[in-house]
């Protein structure tokens, strides 16, 4: 494999000194970018575009081609490993991710299978090799999955849902089954994730998309302990480089101390967060990840300076900031204001890493 040419975010994230602050964006790789949309017609529709491995790199490079990211991510879904577990994923226009088998008794449970990572979703594994050729060392690439408890919410209520009610029910009727399926999804995710680092991936991020729908004492037993589980189990090192680990909860930023004692390397705040008050609690245990709000990328590009100078300078001083947004980018960003955001951050971060 290639020497990396730009290590400034694995760096960031392990609170090495840097230049200047990193930034990568949740899903940079999108619907706002008009080659993204060519690419997912010449497709024909989501999951082919996702398992067909040289179109998920094809527009996992796309944003890297426009701006001066730090970062790359695997282009995939964190509804692989469901699907790769039989449950029939399907996506309906308008109405986002379905699942023809839904799992809601004992025996649905009992009867899921773990996936094999080279086998059932060796695409993911081919996707990430193709990328990491093909990136030939110009920066990292980071791969992900979904958290157990995010994945079980789609397993359980059969696609997308607002109140969480079947889920949530197992978890409060049935708590013993619920941990059985999240037993389960969690060692899915671990051999999942280390497959990625054997491929080549060189960060990994949890997404805990709905974590932050649950109690505290909820969400510490249904959603934290299984991330630290796998977090225990993750391959933390390779080509004789550390592998970080970042975990987002988004909602979360009233548990940050509860999350920093999980084990990873940094955490994902969203914008409801100060990342003045996070740096703070967490101190020096973790980097951040963080955490403009992504509806700022509709405003004038002086507003987006602007905005972005105030959360460099919320957090300060020294390496552990990686720069992103609070959740995924939306599709109707004009690209031109990702870059003023990208270079606005480059530009006014220097100042902080003398």
């Amino acid at each position: 494999m290639s020497e990396l040419k730009n290590d400034r975010f694995l760096r960031a994230l392990l609170k090495q000194p840097v230049d200047r602050t990193p930034i990568w964006i949740m899903r940079q790789a999108g619907r706002y970018l008009p080659e993204y949309r060519a690419t997912r017609e010449k497709a024909g529709d989501f999951m082919t575009l996702c398992s067909t491995p040289d179109l998920a790199c094809e527009v996992t490079l796309q944003p890297l081609d426009r701006f001066d990211l730090d970062a790359a991510i695997l282009f995939s879904d964190i509804l692989t490993v469901p699907d790769a577990m039989g449950l029939g994923l399907y996506f309906e226009e308008g109405e986002g991710p379905k699942f023809e088998r839904p799992v809601r008794t004992e025996k649905d449970i009992k009867n899921l299978p773990i996936p094999d990572p080279e086998d059932e979703l060796g695409y993911v594994m081919d996707a990430v090799r193709t990328i990491r050729r093909e990136l030939n060392g110009s920066v990292p690439l980071i791969g992900f999955s979904g958290s157990p408890w995010t994945l079980a919410t789609y397993m359980v209520e059969g696609g997308s849902s607002k109140t969480f009610s079947k889920t949530k029910t197992m978890a409060f009727e049935d708590p013993k089954l619920a941990h059985l399926l999240l037993s389960k999804i969690a060692e899915s995710v671990v051999s999942y994730l280390n497959a990625q680092v054997a491929a080549g991936a060189q960060a990994l991020m949890i997404f805990d998309t709905w974590g932050g729908s649950l109690s505290p004492a909820m969400y510490r037993e249904f959603s934290l302990n299984y991330m630290s589980d796998i977090v225990s189990k993750l391959q933390r090192e390779n080509e004789g480089r550390k592998v970080p680990v970042i975990l987002f909860t988004k909602g979360g930023g009233q548990w940050l101390t509860d999350i920093a004692d999980s084990g990873c390397d940094a955490l994902g705040l969203d914008w409801t967060t100060d990342i003045a008050s996070a740096r703070a609690q967490v101190g020096d245990r973790v980097a951040l990840q963080g955490n403009m709000d992504p509806t700022t990328l509709c405003a004038s590009p002086e507003v987006i300076r602007s905005e972005a100078e105030k959360i460099l300078k919320s957090f300060g001083s020294g390496s552990g900031h990686v720069f992103n947004l609070g959740h995924g980018i939306t599709p109707e960003i004009n690209p031109e204001n990702v870059k003023v955001l990208v270079d606005s951050v480059h530009e006014f971060s220097e100042q902080y890493h003398k």
